[in-house]
């Protein structure tokens, strides 16, 4: 069977899943690839890595286009997603409406779980968010950081903390069984995210990898995007 390579941020990996049947009936060709760090992929890109087409932020995929390495035309946004909080299925929700709320939520977590705090989105956000309150000397010993969201939640979910909690983009949260979407950040420390969709330079099937595209970011699957996580 013929297969459509991707390169992805982590965001996007349960959209593509729910695609990955119409888009075989579409074409006859099944969806490949790797999700990751937004950074990280990019670099994969850079150093030659295969792929038809990359999912990646719209600031990143302007970058790429520049680069000579994503087709301009080809470029479409799929969607923005927040960057939230998360604790374990069984855990009580957390109430963050104000920095303070979420200076103490995090100062009272034994464990807090977050992807890479250099090449991933949400994770350098949040980095960036814990010197905005003033703590990120304070809970330094407890991040336990790894590569991607997704891989931080499921970490999150199988973690034996009284008090863990999580913080990631919103569709890695809802695509991870074990735990629990428990709210935005609050006004100051927010940030939403766009993720935009484009075909490589050097694509081995530029017309399955656009017609892909075109399920991302089409209106037929605006309530496959929002039930995953994305918004308008």
């Amino acid at each position: 069977m013929t297969t459509v390579t991707i390169l992805s941020g982590g965001a996007a990996q349960g959209l593509v899943r729910g695609l990955t049947e119409p888009f075989k009936a579409q074409t006859g060709f099944d969806i490949d690839g790797e999700f990751g760090a937004v950074g990280i992929m990019a670099d994969k890109l850079r150093a030659g890595t295969p792929a038809d087409l990359v999912i990646l932020t719209q600031a990143l995929l302007a970058k790429l286009a520049d680069e000579k390495l994503v087709l301009p035309a080809s470029i479409a946004d799929v969607g923005r997603v927040e960057t939230a909080l998360a604790v374990r299925s069984r855990d009580p929700r957390v109430t963050v409406k104000t920095e303070t709320d979420l200076r103490e939520v995090l100062r009272s977590a034994d464990a807090i779980y977050v992807p890479d705090t250099k090449a991933s989105t949400a994770g350098q956000h949040f980095a960036g968010v814990l010197d905005q309150l003033g703590i990120a000397y304070e809970v330094a010993s407890r991040l336990k950081i790894f590569p991607n969201g997704a891989t931080a939640m499921r970490e999150l979910a199988a973690s034996t903390a009284q008090r863990p909690i999580g913080c990631t983009q919103a569709t890695e949260i809802i695509a991870t069984d074990g735990i629990a979407l428990s709210g935005s950040l609050p006004p100051g420390t927010e940030l939403v995210t766009m993720y935009t969709a484009g075909v490589t330079t050097q694509a081995a099937h530029p017309k399955e990898a656009t017609a892909l595209i075109a399920l991302l970011a089409g209106a037929d699957h605006n309530e496959l995007r929002q039930r995953v996580g994305f918004s308008g």
